[in-house]
């Protein structure tokens, strides 16, 4: 099941450095960031055959709904010093987006649609869709 994780954080008077380091099995092999989602968008709704993912609000929030097959969880990734840890069978959505959010996303894997399995595992989601 999908984890928070803390990045480590080191602040002084210049500024605040956060790290991402350790928290991918393999190597970073894709980065990129969604921004700019317009109001009561929902993105995502998959999970992968291999991929892990971090997930880093850079700026702004948004919630994260993971179902594992075995229990479902909702995050919410509400500073930049919060990592959603996403493993490969983790299905997931990401809403309720804030007005200049950026969600950062670091993978283990290149892009690859076969890697990609978009039907959920039931339509519980449904259900937590309906109480927003």
């Amino acid at each position: 099941m999908a984890y928070l994780e803390h990045l480590a954080n080191f602040s002084s008077n210049i500024g605040n450095l956060n790290v991402f380091e350790k928290l991918l099995p393999d190597e970073i092999r894709r980065v990129y960031f969604i921004s700019d989602v317009p109001k009561n968008t929902i993105r995502g709704c998959h999970r992968h055959h291999i991929t892990w993912q971090g997930l880093i609000c850079i700026s702004g929030s948004c919630r994260v709904y993971v179902d594992n097959s075995k229990e479902e969880t909702v995050f919410n990734l509400d500073s930049k010093s919060k990592c959603l840890i996403i493993k490969p069978d983790d299905w997931h959505f990401m809403d309720q987006f804030v007005e200049n959010t950026v969600l950062l996303v670091i993978a283990n894997q290149y892009y690859d649609i076969n890697d990609y399995i978009d039907k959920p595992y039931s339509d519980n989601y449904l259900a937590y869709l309906s109480k927003i």
